[in-house]
This record gives C-alpha cells, structure tokens and sequence, in this order.
C-alpha cells in the first residue's frame, strides 16, 4: 500500500508561515490524487486543500483560501502545503492522504500519513 510521510511541522507565532511535505513511498505517484487534512484536539478531521495528479488543479476550503497553497513534484513523489498568513485557529494536527480517485472536491481518500503538528501561538 502507499506510505505516505509528513514534516515540517512545528512552532509559529501568528502572521508566521511554514510549508509542510509529504513524502509518498507508491510506485506510480503520478496516478495518485493527493490532499491535506487537519484535525484539532476535540474536532473532526476537517479538509484542507487537494491537488489533480498532474497538478493542474487545486481545491482549497474556504478558511485558507489565499493563505495556503497546495503544490505537487512528481519527479520527487512529494506534495506541499505553503501556509503563509498563519492563524492561532489554524493549530492542528496536518494529514497528506492520496486517493485513486480523480474528484479532487470531495474528501474520500484511501491512504493516510501518521499526521505532523502545527502550533500557532498568539
């Protein structure tokens, strides 16, 4: 199955920024559609972002719209979330998750990173 790997999680005051990477271990990345999730202490795993398998397409949910963005190097087999403008309400736990599917606008996926953490202080 796919293993996927998060980092660059970490510490950040508000207004910060930090770009996160996930590192898939698949055979064909290129067939993967691939996306961001986080999860607060006591909330649902909410969507983030999500990318097409060439990435020429992108979906964002509303909150970060035109403060993250979701990028993708398949020669590398690695995704990015580029978080600029950084809220305390942002905090969370971040998921990289891929799917076969091509629908990038809803958040079914197959395969789950182990998450990496995003604190942002006020």
């Amino acid at each position: 199955q796919v293993q996927l790997v998060e980092s660059g999680g970490g510490l950040v005051q508000a207004g910060g920024s930090l770009r996160l990477s996930c590192a898939a271990s698949a055979r064909t990345f290129e067939s993967y559609t691939m996306g961001w999730f986080r999860q607060a202490p006591g909330k649902e795993r909410e969507f983030v972002a999500s990318i097409s398998r060439s990435g020429s397409s992108t979906y964002y949910v509303d909150s970060v719209k035109g403060r993250f963005t979701i990028s993708r190097d398949n020669a590398k087999n690695t995704v990015y979330l580029q978080m600029n403008s950084l809220k305390p309400e942002d905090t969370a736990v971040y998921y990289c998750a891929a799917k076969i599917s091509t629908a990038i606008t809803t958040p079914w996926y197959d395969y789950w990173g182990q998450g990496t953490q995003v604190t942002v202080s006020s």
